[in-house]
């Protein structure tokens, strides 16, 4: 690290963390609520108007200071930014648009070119005068609110509702807003009226639900606002760099990552339904291939027969204390899949609770066969969920200390020794993890030499290199990815495609090629007696040895299969503030010569004619293709008979997308193997890592033709 960053005190951060930048911020309406409790009236009467601290003020200019020096983005505080700021924090505040009027937010557009100086000076009037207005604009709301849902509703008038309003206007008028709220809360019991469920209940869980949202709107306190606000402009640089309140900064640091030992999952609020963060691997989320990262939880049950209960706009510590629970008894979760149409139901998910094994969060080895032009291949595959090192270990010099690269060189002398034609090292949904890890295993199957760089925001440049010049494996490769492969896996992916060692088939990965530090603000105001909080912050960047960022690209596969994930909607590139992708002078490496541009052309023209015959194949495109149709279609009816059949529909599409989606092929229909034996062998074929096999053998196949010539 340069001399300027070791003030900083860094925490290198390498790990996946395309997560929203609040990290846990409060938010109102469809975003994060904190913890905190303002003062003001129990009984839900009006609240006393938040104001910020002098210190809060101290805070705003210093982090408005440390992130225009020490970003890796060297940015200015201008009217420009000042917008981008203020679009983010009325997004914070009303992103559906469904509490302001269109006048509301005229009235503050006095601010939007104002940020950029109140930054500088510690100003945080615009801040929060507008949260004490969505305040009392959500105070009036719930009133309406409650009102409605007394009365029964109707479902037989033909009419329709927009589920996505991200691009809908404000409402002009108070009539309609009332307009649209009834739709709203039309469309929200529809759908539990739709789960069969009686008119009572779903009066019940109405009233539950914006019961929950009153306590969580009450219980916001100045330090929420405050970093709400401050993340507004935090995210206005990158996704990745972001304020953290002190409560929210010991929860990062301490409670998050042991938030839900049960099942294995991170959870974080997220609007009206907590969210999962993170799945960890070894866990019984994990283990069981249906629930994957960004799906949201809607309601929590005990046992085979218990009751569901509504979790909507619940706090993620009152969520947790349902899932958590003695080991081997039953839980079963409603999820909200970020893939689900509109109008789908949530899915029931049964999970047995149990401690988390770490031995499976560690690579593990099976071999398949695969048929190409009637020849059959024996193809060993490698795992890796996660690029783990015990650093305690390594720095105790421990013999056998746990590490990816340790583990995966183990399973390629067993691969061998079993005669597999050749290996594929399967990195799809790995977030990253240890830079150490993906520099070592790369020189597993290179001889010696430089695997990535790293670039300062200065734009001092730093080769990291694998020093040592054997190779344990120098036979057919192929690397196995899709869009959440992340981080250390674009890093070993794109070292072995630059040194053309092996082919990378798969997804377009995430692209997060940047690294970030944690600041710990009260090493900057010592004369502050409490903790003010902490900022992430984005300060370097990573490069291929080519010279071209593993930033918002990622790594392009050499053959790329269908994917569920469009860019668009999902990695670095469909976050609007993620760093760009630019290139830097090339390192000196040496290229392998067993693979060219013919080959690879070979090869391609092999998928396609494989796309077009194979039936598994076809079925597979058309599935995707009707899939990203539906999911372009927002609009629901509130009319229950079209809904029921919108319903089906959607349910039918929903589970036609389960079977292709890569998240769940590279689990959901496998036994589980066991750390250090090869897996007990597939009940159903796994589409992406059999075309991978497919892949590596028509690979094989070229370079035998190529030699015999």
């Amino acid at each position: 690290m340069k001399k300027y960053l070791v003030t900083l005190v860094p925490v290198l951060m390498l790990s996946f963390q395309p997560d929203s930048p609040s990290n846990g911020a409060p938010k109102t309406h469809g975003q994060t609520i904190s913890a905190g409790v303002v003062n003001g009236d129990k009984n839900g009467g009006p609240v006393e108007e938040l104001k910020p601290s002098i210190s809060q003020e101290k805070v705003e200019t210093l982090v408005a200071k440390l992130l225009t020096t020490y970003h890796y983005r060297k940015v200015k505080l201008n009217d420009s930014l000042s917008s981008v700021v203020w679009d983010n924090y009325l997004k914070e505040l009303d992103g559906n648009k469904t509490y302001f009027l269109a006048s509301d937010v005229a009235s503050f557009e006095k601010y939007r070119y104002q940020i950029d100086d109140a930054l500088i000076n510690g100003d945080l009037t615009a801040a929060y005068d507008l949260f004490n207005l969505y305040r009392k604009r959500y105070q009036e709301r719930s009133e309406f609110v409650k009102a409605q849902i007394k009365k029964p509703f109707t479902f037989t008038s033909d009419e329709n509702f927009n589920t996505d309003r991200e691009k809908m206007p404000w409402p002009k008028t108070v009539e309609e807003q009332n307009d649209l709220w009834t739709k709203i809360l039309k469309n929200q019991a529809l759908e539990l009226k739709l789960g069969n469920r009686k008119d009572s209940a779903v009066a019940a869980l109405m009233t539950q639900r914006y019961n929950n949202l009153d306590k969580a709107i009450n219980r916001v306190k100045s330090a929420d606002v405050f970093q709400m606000y401050m993340n507004s402009f935090a995210e206005a640089l990158d996704p990745h760099t972001n304020y953290l309140s002190p409560s929210s900064a010991d929860k990062f640091n301490q409670d998050m990552s042991q938030s839900l030992e049960g099942i294995g999952a991170i959870l974080r609020e997220d609007g009206d339904y907590i969210r999962i963060m993170d799945v960890l691997p070894g866990g019984p989320a994990f283990k069981s291939k249906l629930i994957n990262k960004d799906d949201k939880i809607a309601g929590v049950a005990q046992g085979d027969n218990g009751p569901m209960v509504n979790t909507m706009n619940w706090q993620v510590d009152e969520v947790v204390k349902l899932i958590k629970g003695p080991k081997g008894t039953i839980v079963r979760l409603q999820v909200i899949s970020p893939n689900s149409l509109a109008g789908a139901p949530p899915k029931e998910i049964r999970l047995v609770r149990e401690k988390i094994k770490l031995e499976e969060q560690r690579a593990k080895k099976e071999i398949i066969e695969v048929t190409d032009n009637g020849k059959p291949f024996k193809i060993g595959v490698i795992n890796i969920p996660i690029f783990y090192r015990d650093f305690e270990g390594a720095r105790k010099r421990e013999e056998g200390f746990s590490s990816t690269t340790s583990d995966v060189k183990k399973f390629v002398e067993e691969l061998k020794a079993e005669k597999v034609d050749g290996i594929v090292i399967d990195l799809r949904d790995n977030g990253g993890g240890s830079l150490v890890e993906s520099i070592n295993l790369t020189g597993l199957f290179i001889p010696k030499g430089p695997v990535v760089q790293v670039r300062e925001a200065t734009g001092e440049t730093e080769v990291y290199t694998d020093p040592d010049p054997s190779v344990t494996y120098d036979g057919p490769m192929a690397v196995l990815v899709n869009r959440f492969s992340a981080s250390a896996s674009e890093i070993f992916a794109a070292a072995i495609q630059d040194y053309k060692r092996g082919i990378i088939v798969g997804g377009q990965t995430y692209g997060k090629g940047t690294v970030q530090t944690m600041i710990d603000l009260n090493q900057w105001l010592p004369k502050e007696p409490e903790k003010v909080g902490q900022v992430k912050m984005t300060i370097q960047k990573f490069y291929r040895i080519n010279g071209s960022s593993t930033q918002h690209k990622g790594v392009t596969p050499d053959v790329q299969l269908p994917s569920a994930f469009s860019a668009e909607e999902y990695g670095e590139s469909s976050q609007p503030s993620a760093l760009p992708w630019d290139q830097i002078n090339s390192t000196r490496y040496e290229q392998s010569r067993g693979i060219d541009d013919k080959i690879l052309s070979r090869l391609r023209d092999r998928f396609d004619q494989r796309l077009k015959s194979d039936p598994e194949l076809k079925q597979l495109a058309q599935d995707l293709a009707d899939f990203k149709k539906a999911k372009e279609n927002t609009v629901v009816s509130l009319q229950e008979a079209k809904r029921r059949k919108e319903r089906d529909e959607a349910e039918r599409k929903r589970t036609a997308a389960n079977k292709v989606s890569q998240i769940s092929a590279s689990g959901d229909e496998a036994e589980p193997a066991t750390t250090g034996t090869a897996a007990t062998p597939k009940k159903k074929k796994d589409l992406y890592l059999n075309e991978a096999g497919l892949v590596l053998a028509d690979y094989i196949m070229a370079t035998h033709l190529a030699v015999n010539k």
